[in-house]
């Protein structure tokens, strides 16, 4: 499997609108770069180019969603790091040959596919890894 890089940095916030004011004077950001909420995964994210890795400060948008249960259990900080890679499934293939757990399988976002590998495994980082094509800065290859 071959990592392109890191791909984003999810902080878990509890107020998403509070964790700006707190984050964008240091990012030099006067607003996210991107902004969404995503329905099935039940986040509202503001995200910001640092380079070329994205930061994103997440919120739940329900009492039930992973972020909500994250920031309950462990307070808000750094939930996730994602690694960018050629092909989702294709990796995710070749690491459960190697005996790594997953949790779920792959799931869509925009134009492409992320998965997360149990953090049990990893050190205690939750670990995502997605074939986003990064459009934002141009054709990369």
């Amino acid at each position: 499997m071959k990592v392109n890089k890191i791909d984003h940095i999810c902080i878990a916030v509890k107020n998403l609108e509070e964790a700006r004011k707190v984050w964008e004077p240091v990012l030099g950001k006067q607003k996210p770069d991107d902004e969404y909420v995503d329905e099935p995964e039940k986040i509202k994210v503001a995200r910001y180019w640092v380079g070329e890795v994205g930061f994103e400060l997440m919120e739940s948008t329900t009492p039930d969603g992973d972020v909500a249960k994250f920031v309950e259990k462990r307070g808000e900080g750094i939930m996730l790091i994602s690694l960018n890679v050629d092909n989702t499934r294709e990796s995710m293939a070749e690491l459960k040959q190697q005996g790594y757990p997953f949790i779920g399988g792959a799931r869509p976002f925009r134009d492409c596919e992320f998965t997360f590998i149990h953090p049990k495994k990893m050190t205690g980082v939750l670990l995502e890894l997605i074939d986003y094509k990064w459009r934002e800065f141009g054709d990369r290859e």
